[in-house]
């Protein structure tokens, strides 16, 4: 693949952990990130080349014949709708604000976004018929995110992770060489948004490594899964140093004493899952949702602070530990695999119910593609084909039009346009080859 062959070189004469030479940026609030213990860098999986296109046939999928003809017919049927909801600039939720999680302002920036992941989706199903449509999108990508040759992916830098990485999978997954200039661009200011040494972080605090909206708050995991997910569809070597980074800061966001310091941590459930973010002191939706507060702040005086884990992270921090090169071995991802054991199944985001329905089943598809593994035991050691499951699901959600919406509304699932872009994303990792880790590139 042209696009992985160039991207994919580890730029190792730069330590993963490096210490600031410069003061805090004052954007970040001192008194509030707390220290602690060193992390360490663990890459020593094999490495695992990005897909980017599904199978063509039940023989290469390797479904029975009748769900394999489904879940394509479902694709196809996905991607007519969203080649017919275009929108005459080329984009899709074009002039529909969003806000991201504390996002003072909304943005319109999320249309350049969800432009990004419907390329991806139509440039994996592989079909030329598609090439108008993308086409018309990347023209609007251009105009609205390289519109004087830089790429500037939200003016008012509130969705800039979301936006860059978005733009990143659904330019990679093309692997044209026409396009990699535009990828190298939103590559590199995807490393410039991490949160690190540059500015001013020891590596012994809770926001390094991580991606935030924008860099203008605080990190979260699920900034950092996309910040991840893009750097691996480029090709990105789970060596490189952003990459190293990024996994102590998922390292953080688990619920697991034995490698997580974090005071939260450290009193809580230790069950393996993950939370929102640990930084200033760490938030988890699921304690938002059990009435316990984002930070934990309702719990009964005296009792230890803790925060729940819930699904749509965990598979994201699943994902991302596999992505930086973590072994099936290591103890955090037995741990997490283990909490996915006894919370199995698509029809809920575990500890949300249907809030975020669709992005959890696309965060899961991705972590269960990279995991390798055809089948997941549960917790009552019951046996499940994670994709046959996952495509049973998704055609069951799929509307007589072809598209997708969740009838819970947070986090835009109310939009169409977005949700099938979850959902046709998710459908297309059940149809792509099982993953094979190959050897590392050499470093250039």
């Amino acid at each position: 693949m042209f696009i992985v062959a160039l991207l994919s070189h580890a730029l190792l004469a730069e330590p993963p952990y490096q210490e600031p030479r410069v003061p805090l940026d004052p954007r970040i609030k001192g008194d509030r990130i707390t220290d602690l213990a060193p992390p360490t860098a663990a890459a020593t999986r094999p490495v695992v080349v990005p897909m980017h296109r599904i199978t063509m046939s039940a023989t290469e999928s390797g479904l029975p014949a009748d769900l394999d003809a489904r879940a394509r017919a479902g694709l196809r049927r996905g991607l007519a709708w969203m080649a017919a909801s275009q929108d005459p600039a080329g984009g899709w939720m074009v002039a529909k604000a969003a806000a991201g999680t504390d996002q003072p302002k909304p943005s319109q920036a999320a249309a350049i976004a969800v432009t990004g992941l419907a390329v991806k989706a139509f440039a994996q199903a592989g079909d030329a018929s598609h090439n108008t449509a993308i086409a018309r999108a990347l023209t609007f990508i251009k105009a609205q995110a390289f519109a004087n040759g830089s790429f500037v992916p939200d003016p008012a830098g509130s969705l800039g992770n979301y936006v860059a990485a978005s733009v990143a999978m659904g330019l990679a997954a093309l692997d044209r060489p026409d396009e990699l200039p535009m990828l190298e661009q939103t590559v590199e200011w995807l490393r410039q948004n991490q949160w690190d040494h540059t500015e001013g972080l020891r590596s012994t605090k809770d926001w390094y490594g991580g991606a935030g909206y924008g860099n203008w708050g605080r990190p979260d995991l699920s900034n950092t899964q996309l910040f991840l997910d893009a750097l691996h569809d480029a090709g990105i070597s789970q060596d490189d140093p952003a990459v190293q980074r990024a996994l102590a800061f998922v390292t953080r966001t688990q619920n697991l004493k034995a490698t997580n310091p974090s005071s939260w941590a450290q009193s809580g459930s230790d069950d393996g899952g993950f939370v929102y973010t640990p930084a200033n002191g760490g938030e988890s939706f699921a304690s938002e949702d059990a009435g316990e507060g984002r930070f934990g702040e309702k719990l009964p005086a005296g009792t230890p602070r803790t925060l729940r884990s819930y699904g749509s992270m965990t598979y994201a921090g699943l994902k991302s530990l596999l992505y930086a090169g973590l072994s099936p071995d290591d103890p955090r991802v037995k741990a997490a695999r283990g909490w996915i054991a006894l919370n199995w199944g698509f029809e809920s985001n575990p500890g949300l119910g249907t809030q975020g329905l669709f992005y959890y089943r696309h965060a899961m598809s991705r972590a269960l593609a990279v995991n390798g593994e055809r089948t997941i035991t549960d917790a009552q050691g019951a046996s499940h084909d994670w994709r046959a499951e996952l495509i049973e699901s998704l055609l069951a959600a799929q509307r007589p039009d072809g598209s997708w919406v969740n009838a819970t509304a947070r986090w835009q699932e109310d939009k169409p346009e977005l949700v099938s872009s979850y959902a046709l994303l998710a459908l297309e990792e059940a149809l792509k080859a099982p993953a094979s880790p190959s050897p590392a590139p050499p470093a250039r």
